[in-house]
């Protein structure tokens, strides 16, 4: 965690997300019709596991900065990512040079612009 941006020092958070393995699962159409085009199991997300997961963790915590993000481990069924987050308007992270950039308004909601590294390899840049 440290070599991605982490640490040990107030403002600084990690949490751990759970995001369902395998492709995108849609709703069952409802009414009688042959399923087989209607796409219910193998939809393939332009998103990796890790990107969707940071943005679950983006949503959940609104005052908080997505930094960047690891995975843990894996099952049949889930994966499991911990995300790194950081708070802009804490004042360690504020007086601190490594990690002040953050607190830019040009920085907020980085997750969602994909801007963090599981964002920037979805989008084809710099890896």
């Amino acid at each position: 965690a440290r070599s991605l941006g982490y640490k040990a020092k107030p403002g600084f958070t990690t949490v751990r997300v759970r995001v369902r393995r395998g492709g995108l699962r849609k709703s069952s159409p409802v009414g009688g019709r042959r399923q087989r085009h209607s796409g219910f199991s193998r939809k393939v997300p332009a998103k990796s596991m890790q990107l969707i997961g940071e943005e679950r963790v983006g949503k959940a915590y609104p005052n908080l900065e997505v930094l960047n993000s690891y995975w843990v481990g894996e099952d049949g069924q889930y994966k499991w990512f911990e995300v790194i987050l950081a708070d802009p308007h804490h004042a360690g992270i504020q007086r601190d040079n490594d990690i002040n950039w953050i607190c830019d308004k040009s920085q907020q909601g980085r997750v969602h612009r994909g801007l963090t590294s599981a964002g920037k390899k979805m989008r084809g840049l710099g890896h």
